[in-house]
């Protein structure tokens, strides 16, 4: 499992001119989900995303977490994160999971993460072409990867 995950002022994702979900300052997540992906990625991430130190404290450092710092969760699933552009010009996308795998454990992690944060996230349509805007902080963007099982 791989997300990019982005400190923002604000998110939004739309679909046909139409706002259908959006955000204020906290985390945009873009989750892609690999083939092989279970309920252990999916734990794995929620609690990695949760505990991440990305806000600033009092003094202006990094060090306070999505519930420390009351921020906002906006989930869009992103197949192409699993791009492969090694050979020509045209990425292909066997490394992504199959839509009915990863659909039940992209709505699964939307659920556990709002679990962990004790607050709703807000999420896109899953496999729907959509427009995502936001305006990142710092700018802050880091990508995560769930450690290859052994």
């Amino acid at each position: 499992m791989r997300a990019v995950v982005q400190r923002v002022l604000s998110a939004s994702v739309s679909a046909s001119d139409a706002r259908y979900s959006g955000i204020g300052p906290g985390m945009l997540v873009l989750l892609g989900i690999a083939p092989g992906d279970g309920m252990a990625e999916v734990e794995w991430m929620c609690r990695k995303i949760a505990g991440l130190r990305i806000f600033n404290d009092g003094e202006g450092k990094m060090n306070l977490s999505l519930t420390e710092s009351e921020g906002e969760v906006l989930v869009v699933s992103q197949f192409t994160l699993y791009a492969d552009t090694s050979r020509g010009n045209r990425p292909g996308f066997s490394g992504s999971a199959r839509f009915d795998v990863a659909q039940p454990l992209y709505e699964s992690f939307i659920r556990m993460v709002g679990l962990q944060i004790a607050k709703p996230v807000r999420s896109g349509w899953y496999g729907a072409d959509m427009q995502v805007a936001l305006v990142n902080d710092g700018p802050v963007t880091l990508i995560l990867d769930t450690p290859l099982s052994t």
